[in-house]
């Protein structure tokens, strides 16, 4: 159990913003209200990291999702006509959507109540900086840059299709 109070209540207000920003993504109705609240989840998420002592996972996580991909989806937003795709949105798919939602909380719930947590800071196994980057700039590096790639394309495609609409020659 942990002793520092500082910890625990850090823990909890970042835990518990995180949470809130989470569900704001899925409640408020402009598009880029929920890309804020998304950088602030990732952000909260970073902190949680920051407080497991895992300082390069916070790291990426700002870099990577904080940055990059809300910058990715500022632009996807900015590039395409939100409000041609308004009534898209409030369809016959909410219920169904509810209840993969449901599904989906009962899976948690379900993982979560039968899981052998640890319960001993010793039981906790730490995986050493070194695994991290031999994994990430060895194994799967091929597919970091594939992804970069793919997301290359379609920003391109995006400005392109987004010109064309507007009469302009790409």
């Amino acid at each position: 159990m942990i002793d520092d109070t500082g910890i625990v209540v850090a823990f909890w207000v970042l835990a518990i913003t995180t949470i809130v920003c989470a569900l704001m993504v899925a409640w408020v109705k402009e598009l880029i209200q929920a890309v804020v609240f998304l950088a602030l989840t990732f952000v909260g998420v970073a902190g949680i990291y920051i407080l497991l002592s895992v300082e390069f996972l916070a790291l990426v996580q700002i870099l990577i999702y904080a940055g990059a991909v809300t910058v990715l989806l500022v632009f996807a937003l900015m590039l395409t006509r939100v409000e041609d795709l308004k009534e898209r949105f409030d369809g016959e798919q909410k219920p169904l959507g509810a209840i993969a939602a449901l599904a989906l909380l009962g899976a948690f719930i379900a993982m979560w109540s039968q899981t052998e947590w640890p319960r001993d800071v010793d039981q906790i196994t730490v995986v050493p900086f070194a695994t991290i980057s031999d994994a990430l700039f060895g194994r799967w590096a091929v597919p970091f840059e594939v992804a970069s790639g793919v997301l290359l394309v379609a920003l391109v495609g995006a400005i392109i299709i987004a010109m064309r609409e507007e009469g302009e020659e790409a």
